[in-house]
């Protein structure tokens, strides 16, 4: 793995980092992170209440990139869809309050604090 590679996976985990504080801080349990199966990765699995929360992080510099939030298109928004009924396939089915997806975006500008926002329901 070359130096951009290393570079970049600290990136996304400080982000993740920061995005399960935030969801904690909303009142969230995170049970869950970085769950891989077959089709891919859930960055985050969180209760909130008695709903089950599939969480996208997207962490980005501040620049001329694409902002954060803006990451979760169509084809994205479908995967984690796909994701979250295997999720729920191995770990006992719906819980009660359903399932939500959600997006954390975290902003990092070249000074200062992170910028983290979280969308519920994205998808």
């Amino acid at each position: 793995m070359n130096a951009k590679d290393v570079a970049r996976q600290a990136l996304g985990r400080y982000g993740e980092d920061l995005a399960a504080r935030r969801l904690a801080e909303a009142g969230m349990t995170v049970i869950a992170r970085n769950w891989r199966c077959r089709s891919g990765e859930i960055d985050i699995v969180a209760r909130d209440g008695d709903a089950l929360v599939v969480c996208e992080v997207k962490t980005r510099r501040a620049g001329p990139f694409e902002h954060p939030m803006a990451a979760v298109r169509p084809g994205k928004a479908e995967r984690l869809r796909r994701l979250a009924g295997r999720w729920l396939a191995d770990h006992g089915g719906p819980p009660p309050g359903g399932v939500r997806i959600d997006l954390v975006g975290v902003l990092l500008p070249r000074r200062g604090a992170a910028v983290v926002e979280h969308v519920r329901g994205v998808a």
